[in-house]
């Protein structure tokens, strides 16, 4: 295991564009990736989003929306709550929007809901293995799938559309994120200390993390949130230890006062940029401003509830999602009640 240094100064600056809250936190995105586009309101403005909008791919992802849908989501971007979609490929390879080649599936999809008052967000994550319906795309002719096999038919369109079926939440945004981007993420803030708590065993090598706290660089800790077999729970436990690094990555930024650091932060924005894939229609200002006062204790992490993890079908186990209390989370993001219920309704352990 690395040893990883802590930095610490903290320089403070004032100004509309440079005072904190900044955006410390770093929209995140995970299954490896972490969205960090934005912080560029805190260490510059507006100019470093169009700086390194520049270097985001841009993509068709989200399939037409219906013109009430539409006009709704116009309304959201000014002053409603907004729901994006966030989707990490397995693959090594860089694949933006479009037609997937088959077999190739998203290893992470997630709803990211910004709450109305634009102070807190939630990150939803939709376990990849859910038995849902996928409606046609492609060559599939549409019937129950798991969820993941939406994006090797018909790539992020027949995701989203897929997702917005389940949930019954309009879209107003989506964004692919390179997997592979988090390592760069890690080795760039000097790696981070993760704290399991568990015991998991490296199906890719000898490693082994038991209970407790963890050094991690780039490559370990890629490595660590790949696992789904060793790890308690299955891909459940691999959501989660997804959500254990990308929280490492948001407290080692906010700790080290990176954002205020422009060679650092350069680093960094440009890391992310390149990463991802925005929806063509996906105007990064208007990110960037709704996201600009969400601090890193104020981003809540929840996984759609579900009842069994092994369940039998023609496309192998699966997940077999909790029905009413699903259809329940999905009504309190649509109503923007869903902080209220996640207290309600804690987790098991």
């Amino acid at each position: 295991m690395e040893e990883v240094d802590q930095g610490a100064p903290e320089p403070r600056r004032r100004g509309w564009y440079k005072r904190r809250p900044a955006w410390q936190k770093a929209l995140i995105m995970l299954g490896a990736l972490v969205l960090i586009v934005s912080s560029g309101v805190a260490g510059g403005g507006y100019y470093l989003v169009d700086r390194y909008s520049d270097k985001v791919d841009r993509a068709s992802l989200l399939p037409p929306a219906a013109p009430e849908e539409a006009e709704q989501s116009k309304r959201n971007w000014e002053s409603g709550p907004l729901n994006l979609l966030l989707l990490g490929s397995d693959s090594r390879a860089a694949v933006p929007g479009g037609t997937s080649p088959i077999g190739e599936r998203s290893d992470t999809i997630m709803l990211v809901h910004i709450a109305r008052g634009r102070d807190r967000a939630t990150i939803i994550s939709i376990p990849r293995d859910s038995y849902v319906d996928v409606p046609a795309g492609g060559p599939w002719k549409g019937g129950k799938n798991k969820i993941n096999s939406a994006f090797a038919y018909g790539g992020a369109a027949l995701t989203a559309t897929t997702v917005r079926h389940l949930t019954g939440i309009p879209l107003d945004g989506a964004l692919i994120a390179n997997f592979a981007s988090i390592r760069d993420l890690v080795d760039a803030v000097d790696g981070v200390n993760v704290c399991v708590p568990y015991d998991v065993r490296s199906t890719f090598s000898d490693r082994e993390w038991k209970q407790g706290c963890h050094d991690m660089n780039g490559e370990v800790a890629e490595e660590f949130m790949r696992q789904r077999y060793d790890v308690p729970g299955g891909d459940f436990g691999r959501i989660k230890n997804q959500q254990l690094v990308v929280q490492s990555v948001i407290r080692k930024v906010a700790e080290r006062n990176l954002l205020y650091k422009p060679l650092e932060l350069d680093t960094l924005l440009g890391i992310a940029a390149e990463s991802l894939t925005v929806d063509e229609n996906l105007d990064l200002r208007d990110l960037a401003f709704a996201v600009r006062d969400i601090r890193p204790g104020s981003i809540g992490y929840a996984t759609v509830p579900y009842t069994s993890a092994d369940l039998k079908t023609p496309a192998g186990a699966a997940v077999q999602l909790d029905t009413a209390a699903a259809t329940a989370m999905f009504a309190a993001v649509r109503n923007d009640t869903i902080d209220q219920w996640l207290a309600d309704n804690p987790p098991a352990p």
